[in-house]
């Protein structure tokens, strides 16, 4: 289905919101500034004027072919947020207005980032880490929960065990860099040889420049691998892993290996998907204020500029996370 492109009439009095929506599903091009009524928080949910976006592939994806179909009216990009609260609806005692938030509110539902104001339940946020900016804030979220969730819980990482990283560089892959070191893990990441440097200040042990490596000729006996590009790599990551090891994709259910081959070569397999999470954020938190997390930002762009950002961000080059800034 088509995105609406001319949103319902607005009373006059009804205060208004920028907001950034694809005029139909395509490339960067579709995406246009509208202005929309600005949200109301129901029960349980709080009003977040927003002070940065975080851009992520997944916001890319939905532009593209709608937004896991669930949709509807004019949609409004963007999932990550850092702002400030403005108020909250009935039944919310997590935070007053002026609180200073930040979170990944509706997933994978359209939670409206790319907007002046977003609401969402109150337990989709946390605190904003007083360490951080608020364009440092929005670049965690999504990409820091998947990270956390896939390794921590999904895998049960431990202290002293073996973690591949792919796109070790990436979005989520320098966060995880951070979060497997912070449990002790030794961590083994594929870069391209110009970000291993960085990479080794963020805690990784061990590189491997996949443009010049096999990586399936260069590590054995993983327990954990981390997959953010699918295609073969998840087939090719088998061969690296222990009997009994893990295997997380998270591209799409697509790129999982076949179960036949994960149960040949003894492993654990699955696609794993973020979800709003307020004890994860507030371990991020913890990890951010305690020096041992913290995002790599690449490009910082103003909210209209939008497009741009999807186009660099499809490059599939970047180096950490792109941010939108809503509020000077």
């Amino acid at each position: 289905m088509n995105a609406t492109t001319t949103p319902a009439t607005t009373p006059a009095t009804t205060p208004t919101m920028r907001a950034i929506t694809p005029a139909d599903w395509g490339g960067p091009e579709v995406l246009t500034e509208v202005r929309l009524p600005r949200p109301v928080p129901g029960p349980t949910e709080i009003l977040v004027r927003v002070h940065a976006a975080g851009v992520n592939p997944v916001d890319w994806k939905s532009r593209a072919t709608g937004g896991f179909g669930m949709w509807e009216g004019t949609p409004v990009l963007g999932y990550d947020v850092s702002g400030v609260v403005e108020a909250v609806g009935s039944g919310v005692t997590l935070y007053a207005p002026g609180d200073e938030v930040f979170g990944m509110p509706e997933f994978p539902r359209q939670a409206g980032g790319y907007a002046e104001y977003v609401t969402g339940p109150a337990r989709h946020f946390a605190r904003k880490p007083a360490a951080l900016d608020h364009v440092q804030a929005a670049a965690l979220p999504l990409a820091a929960l998947t990270a956390w969730q896939s390794l921590t819980e999904t895998a049960g990482l431990r202290a002293g065990q073996r973690v591949l990283i792919h796109a070790a560089a990436g979005g989520v892959g320098h966060l995880a860099v951070q979060i497997a070191k912070a449990r002790g893990a030794y961590v083994i990441g594929t870069a391209r040889e110009a970000k291993h440097a960085r990479l080794r200040e963020l805690g990784a042990d061990e590189l491997i420049d996949y443009t010049r490596t096999d990586f399936t000729e260069a590590v054995r006996d993983v327990d954990v691998v981390l997959d953010a590009i699918g295609g073969d790599y998840g087939t090719r990551s088998l061969r690296v892993l222990r009997p009994g090891g893990t295997l997380i994709t998270l591209p799409s259910p697509d790129a999982v290996p076949p179960a036949a081959e994960a149960e040949r070569a003894g492993v654990r397999t699955g696609f794993t998907l973020v979800e709003p999470d307020y004890a994860g954020l507030l371990e991020i938190a913890a990890l951010v204020e305690a020096g041992k997390l913290r995002p790599e930002i690449e490009t910082v762009l103003p909210l209209e500029q939008a497009a741009k950002a999807h186009e660099a961000g499809e490059t599939g080059r970047t180096t950490g996370k792109i941010v939108l800034t809503v509020v000077a």
